[in-house]
């Protein structure tokens, strides 16, 4: 098994400046100046894991390099790259669209190049060249929309990938999976009416953006039934998402039979994070991984390309994210000391109420291709 990996230091230049955690400072309103949510830690600390645990020596590393304007092109429209390419420019940078994701100057070369390092992972699974990959990229992409960037995404990477593959590396059927917390409404929008790419998010009701990532939301015209959501209820541990993977993710490529799986990589469900309330331990990542790749065997060849998106738990998303690049490698684990804490929590047991929501997303897996 050979697992690619994209990183540079770079990444972690990124710069989200100082802010009330999400907001600016405002001494008037009382927001004190403290550190964005989004900052450089938990991915810079999670690399630093996967090097200090001697797994780096197991991964093929891949060397990212900046995305194009025509490959940026085939998901965002050129008036959004145009004010990113411009407040890159100024000496204080920009915001992405929503008020709440600066980016300091220079944030346009550095969020082309997490989106042509997703694409250089994509070229190398697709390619032979590696069975997997992992590309942990800054900064993250899955609520980029077309026009505008949002929720601390410039470019949507993942998407800006997967149109890569289908129109230069000649790739027909592509099934995204997302695991972040928040809805990945930048890549869901990306494909909504395409019946050649199936969406599949996995995340906590209605965090981010507001009122998005509904059952309901199923795609429209020849996408009709080609995105599916599974808005698990806060509190879900490794028992609802390990059900939400065996009763709608699995079921759902299998009758997709994709031929490339790409994966939204996020750690913001994890035990320990601050922006939402999931409770999944790096214990429940390693199986998440593992049945998708078991899955992937079945229906692609293995070929599954990863590119990771939140996580603001600089103590925990390091040990969850490990725990999906060993399995992808199919290295021995390398011990969570936190994980008799975090698997200790009531409520990893699944409950009542994510059965039925995990219940209606299966009934939409299983009308695919019917």
């Amino acid at each position: 098994m050979t697992t690619g990996y994209v990183y540079h230091e770079v990444f972690g230049w990124h710069d989200t400046g100082t802010s009330g955690g999400v907001l600016p400072s405002d001494p008037a309103a009382g927001v004190q100046p403290f550190v964005h949510f989004e900052n450089a830690e938990t991915k810079r600390r999670m690399h630093e894991l996967i090097v200090v645990s001697g797994l780096i020596d197991r991964l093929e590393r891949i060397r990212p390099r900046p995305a194009t304007e025509e490959e940026i092109l085939r998901i965002h429209t050129p008036e959004h790259l145009e004010r990113i390419k411009a407040e890159s420019r100024l000496p204080k940078g920009g915001d992405a669209g929503d008020g709440m994701s600066p980016f300091g100057k220079g944030g346009y070369e550095i969020a082309a190049l997490a989106a042509g390092g997703v694409i250089a992972a994509v070229d190398a699974v697709v390619s032979g060249r590696v069975d997997n990959a992992y590309a942990l990229v800054r900064p993250p992409g899955h609520h980029a929309v077309a026009a505008q960037g949002m929720g601390f995404c410039i470019f949507s990477n993942l998407a800006i990938a997967a149109a890569h593959a289908r129109a230069v590396l000649g790739v027909e059927r592509i099934g995204i999976l997302d695991w972040d917390v928040h809805h990945g409404n930048g890549t869901q929008a990306a494909f909504y009416d395409d019946p050649s790419v199936l969406t599949i998010s996995l995340h906590q009701d209605n965090v981010f953006p507001p009122n998005s990532g509904a059952v309901t939301e199923t795609g429209t015209g020849a996408g009709e039934g080609y995105s599916i959501n599974v808005p698990l209820p806060p509190g879900t541990g490794d028992g609802g998402y390990l059900h939400a993977m065996d009763e709608v993710v699995v079921p759902a490529l299998r009758r997709f039979r994709p031929d490339l799986i790409l994966v939204a990589s996020g750690f913001d469900a994890g035990a320990m994070d601050p922006l939402a309330r999931q409770m999944l331990t790096s214990a429940g990542y390693r199986a998440l991984t593992q049945r998708l790749m078991d899955v992937a065997a079945e229906v692609c060849d293995g070929r599954i390309a990863m590119s990771h998106e939140g996580g603001y738990s600089p103590i925990y998303v390091p040990f969850c994210g490990l725990a999906v690049v060993e399995t992808l490698a199919g290295a021995e684990p390398f011990t969570d000391p936190l994980l008799p804490v975090v698997s200790g929590y009531a409520g990893h047991d699944l409950q009542p109420n994510q059965k039925a929501v995990i219940d209606a997303a299966a009934a939409l897996a299983a009308r695919i291709g019917a």
